[in-house]
Formats: structure tokens, C-alpha cells, sequence
């Protein structure tokens, strides 16, 4: 078969390190690592690009987690990822004092010169007494002068303040990542690694192209074995979870068929405004697409709903989804539909 290039993708780095130095120690196994779906996208997109692609991935079933805090993502048990323990705590700056808080400085009055006597010499040599337009100008220098830090002090404690406010970006669980990396990469086989075995999440895993599933805990030969067996068409389920996994399959086939027969009793134009509505664009939008007045669009949709049985458009949307129904495609630009 040749040498076999793993790819661990996992967040928990402590086991990631350990289960890739024991795959390493195979003589035919190539072992490389990613702590996350970023990590794990960049990895096969330079592998290929190089003439090496990964073989099979091993994706943790629970990468990314829950949110658990601010930057914080929870694993199952309650305990931190690894890249949330590794943090400091997030530090609070204290409240920007505002500038009109700021008393103005104080500026000596101008020496007013004392009424020359005609004939009389200056006492000071060469002094020029200063107009009050200078004065004026000398005071605003000041005054900026002393502002300045305090306008920085308060534009960092506003950036900092955003960025405490800012939402954390969502990341992909890990089995939404397989599904995105088979759709990328065609060729690479997918085994779940799980600390659970759920039936529910192992047909959705099956669904989205994994060939595997293995409990954490299980040994390193049962996981080269999964390993191996995938590489040769094979799929591999630990016999506890074959019954599970096929009443969930049976359940959403049934479901698939009965959206499939909502979504054929909808007209050419209805099944048109359905797709648009999975591809989330609003009543308006879906006017200026298809050259219709919202009003006749909002006749549509509410025609659409009635038929499917649902009274909400992410609820249309959900039977859509079921029946396999694709999002109407994205219209491109003149200008960039014409460029060679």
C-alpha cells in the first residue's frame, strides 16, 4: 500500500501530540498535526500544492467546542481548550477621562510693558511686545500640548474596549469541517474520533462523507486498522452503534421523501422563489432578481409556506434543506461576468 499520510486534527493538544508521536512510530505512516479548522484547511491546501496529499484525516468529532466564556471555548466535561488555558485573563482599562473634563491649563497673563515717556529706553534690550493674536496662538499650542496624551490614552481605551465587545467568530465543529474538507478534497478519506458515541452525530458524520468512526479510547491497532480498512473502501462503525445509526438514517430518509413531496406541489415560480429564500435573500431582493413588485413575491412566499405546511421562511427553509433543494445561485456583475 505504500506509506500513509495522517492528518490529526484536534484541538486538545496534549492528546493530538501523543496520538501522532504513536501513528509516527508505524514505519509506513507520515503523521502531521493541526489545532484547528484553520490550521487543519491550510495544511491539506499546501500538501497538495506540494504533490503530497494527506490520505486520511482524523477529525475530533468536538473541535471548537462550546463558548464558554469571552475567548473561552468549553470541551465536553467542562474542561477549557487548550488555546482558552493558555490565555491571560482579559484585562479591563479603566474609564477615558473625557477631554471636557480636562480643566484648560493655566497661562501666565502677558506682561503688559509699562507706558513708555518719550525719549525713555526699554528695560529689557531688544524685548517686542506681544500682540493678543499671539497670545491666543501660544495659548491653543499649549492646550494641545497637554491634550494630546489624554487623546491617546482614550482612543487605545476605546480600541481595547472594542475589542472586548467584538463576538467571537464562530468555528466549524468538527464534523462540519469534514464535510467542508471532503467537499475541497474529493480524495481524502475522513475518520471521526469521538469521546461519545452517538448515533445521531455518527449518521450526520456518515452524511457529510466520513468513512469511520472511533472512540478515543480505543486502542492504537483498532485505529490503524479503521485507518487502513478506509483506504480500502471500506466503512467502519463499532457494532454498538450500527442499530442507532440506521434508525437515524431510515428516520431522515423518511423525512427526505416527504419534503421531496411538499416541494413538488409547488409551481415553477414558487419552486424558484423557495430556492431564493434558501439562498436568504428577503422579499425585496427577491423582487429585483426575478423582475417581480414585493408585493407579488410576498403572495409567493406566503403561497410557499401554505403548501409546505410551515408558517415561518426558516422553517421553509428547513423542509427545502431536507427535500435537497440548492440555493439559487449568486448573480454575477456585468462587468465581472464579461472580464476574460
Amino acid at each position: 500500500m505504500g506509506r500513509i499520510r495522517v492528518l490529526v486534527v484536534d484541538d486538545h493538544r496534549i492528546f493530538a501530540e501523543a496520538l501522532a508521536a504513536a501513528l509516527a512510530a508505524e514505519p509506513d505512516v507520515e503523521v502531521g498535526a493541526a489545532g484547528s479548522a484553520a490550521a487543519a484547511e491550510r495544511a491539506l491546501e499546501r500538501a497538495a500544492a506540494e504533490g503530497r496529499a494527506y490520505d486520511v484525516a482524523l477529525i475530533d468529532a468536538d473541535l471548537g467546542g462550546e463558548a464558554a466564556g469571552p475567548g473561552a471555548r468549553a470541551r465536553p466535561g467542562g474542561e477549557p481548550a487548550e488555546e482558552a488555558r493558555r490565555s491571560p485573563p482579559p484585562t479591563v482599562s479603566p474609564p477615558a477621562v473625557p477631554l471636557s473634563a480636562v480643566p484648560p491649563p493655566a497661562v501666565p497673563p502677558p506682561a503688559v510693558p509699562a507706558p513708555r515717556r518719550p525719549g525713555a529706553v526699554s528695560a529689557v534690550p531688544g524685548a517686542v511686545a506681544r500682540s493678543a493674536e499671539q497670545v491666543r496662538a501660544e495659548q491653543m499650542r499649549a492646550e494641545q500640548a497637554r491634550a494630546e496624551p489624554l487623546r491617546t490614552d482614550q482612543l487605545r481605551a476605546d480600541q481595547a474596549r472594542a475589542e472586548q465587545l467584538r463576538p467571537a467568530v464562530p468555528q466549524p465543529d468538527g464534523i462540519t469541517l469534514l464535510g467542508r474538507l471532503r467537499r475541497a478534497h474529493p480524495g481524502l478519506r475522513a475518520v471521526v474520533l469521538a469521546t461519545v458515541d452517538d448515533p445521531h452525530r455518527a449518521a450526520r458524520a456518515l452524511h457529510a462523507g466520513a468513512t469511520g468512526w472511533v472512540a478515543k479510547e480505543s486502542s492504537l491497532a483498532r485505529l490503524l486498522a479503521v485507518v487502513r480498512g478506509v483506504l480500502r473502501d471500506e466503512t467502519h462503525l463499532p457494532p454498538a452503534l450500527l442499530t442507532g445509526v440506521i434508525r437515524e438514517l431510515t428516520t431522515a430518509r423518511r423525512d427526505r421523501t416527504e419534503s421531496e413531496r411538499l416541494v413538488d406541489t409547488l409551481t415553477p415560480r414558487e419552486k424558484q422563489i423557495l430556492r431564493c429564500m434558501v439562498a436568504g435573500l428577503g422579499r425585496q431582493a427577491v423582487a429585483e432578481r426575478l423582475y417581480l413588485s414585493p408585493h407579488t413575491v410576498r403572495t409567493h412566499m406566503q403561497n410557499v409556506l401554505g403548501k409546505l405546511g410551515v408558517h415561518s421562511t426558516l422553517a421553509a427553509v428547513a423542509v427545502a434543506r431536507r427535500a435537497g433543494v440548492s440555493p439559487a445561485e449568486p448573480v454575477v456583475p456585468p462587468s465581472i461576468a464579461s472580464a476574460p
